[in-house]
């Protein structure tokens, strides 16, 4: 019998300006971390492989020898551990603000960024990795990579390089604006305040945001993450008349700065978040389940502005929060990161639908199959 050759072992290999790979992997007390959600500061990967050997043990002891420089807003950490032994020894531990681990034992997030190769499963027994520290910006693209050295080589060059590194709102070496569209005069300050009115007459719902579970679009409930009460418009003749708005004030925008054709909206949706619940949504992205991936454009139009915080603001750019006047628009694409900060005094009520066209419907029917209990499957 003549022996098979092996197959050769490919590897990713990423390169500065090349976007970060996503993914969900467990961390701490969380069994499905969205690694996208952490833009907005330097971030640092080590894949370290293991601390039970003394290349690993070295490098998280240059972490801790300079905690000072991860405190979640400048920067954070996170060390990618292959070996079970790392967490059921208590060898590492996240360490708030800056320090995580991701327990990588079936590889998932070493395949994405070429520690192992594509085909490779993590063996404890026999470690075989390439290891290296990455660097990214706070958009989530590859800024540097380096990789370990005999005796710890790089880490005094990687610290210095750290330590170096600008605010993260000036990454680009320069003020970089936030992508997004403002557009004065949506809604008229009476049609504002008719919306308020229907939002006060009904009372708010809470409401919850969605994620993907065991394959399904589910709506979950976290106070931590969001705190936000909702009444959706069932009168057909509002419901027209936030249509008319927005198809001749918003849909020729977007078409003019981003070509896309808007056809279709979801949800008609008056949200409140109130001083007195420190109503706030956390930073997330808005399209990143199968029961959100047709959303293209987000539209937040205030309808008041007698509140404080409930800023929105886009992390990926800089921590500068928008308090648009009453009736303004902010628009902006369903996968950039942003989040909405508690208010601490009034209630900030704001119109909040999604803008998505004829070919991203089909995509939400195609992927009705994926909704679960209670999330409203849909027709084209």
């Amino acid at each position: 019998m003549i022996p098979q050759k092996a197959k050769p072992k490919t590897f990713v290999n990423l390169s500065p300006g090349d976007p970060a790979p996503w993914f969900h992997q467990r961390c701490g007390n969380n069994p499905a971390y969205a690694f996208d959600t952490v833009g907005g500061r330097w971030i640092v990967l080590c894949f370290y492989g293991t601390a039970g050997d003394e290349d690993g043990r070295r490098a998280l002891a240059a972490i801790v020898a300079n905690r000072a420089l991860f405190d979640d807003n400048h920067a954070c950490f996170f060390g990618v551990s292959l070996d079970p032994n790392d967490e059921t020894q208590g060898r590492v531990a996240d360490s708030m603000p800056g320090l995580r681990f991701f327990w990588d034992f079936d590889g998932t997030v070493a395949r994405l960024y070429g520690a192992i190769s594509t085909q490779a499963v993590p063996n404890p027994k026999r470690l075989e990795m390439r290891r290296f520290w990455v660097v990214l910006d706070p958009t989530l693209r590859v800024r540097r990579v380096m990789p370990f050295q005999p005796q710890g080589g790089e880490i005094p060059g990687l610290i210095d390089y750290l330590k170096a590194l600008p605010a993260p709102e000036r990454f680009a070496g320069i003020d970089v604006p936030v992508p997004v569209l403002i557009l004065p005069n949506v809604f008229e300050p009476e049609f504002c305040a008719q919306l308020i009115a229907i939002y006060e007459a009904r009372g708010g719902k809470e409401s919850g945001f969605m994620r993907e579970v065991d394959g399904k679009t589910v709506e979950i409930r976290d106070t931590k993450h969001k705190v936000r009460r909702d009444v959706l418009l069932e009168d057909q003749a509002m419901i027209r008349q936030t249509q008319v708005r927005i198809h001749r004030r918003i849909v020729p925008e977007i078409l003019k700065v981003h070509q896309f054709q808007v056809t279709r909206m979801e949800r008609y949706l008056v949200g409140c978040y109130t001083a007195d619940e420190r109503g706030h949504f956390r930073a997330h992205r808005d399209n990143t389940t199968k029961g959100t991936a047709h959303r293209r454009f987000a539209v937040s139009i205030n309808l008041n502005d007698a509140f404080e915080g409930g800023e929105i603001s886009f992390p990926e750019y800089g921590p500068k929060g928008f308090k648009l006047p009453t009736g303004t628009a902010c628009v902006f694409s369903c996968s950039l990161l942003h989040q909405v900060s508690p208010v601490t005094a009034g209630r900030r009520y704001a119109f909040l639908p999604f803008l998505y066209d004829d070919a991203a419907a089909k995509v939400r029917e195609a992927n009705n199959e994926f909704l679960g209990e209670g999330v409203g499957a849909y027709k084209a």
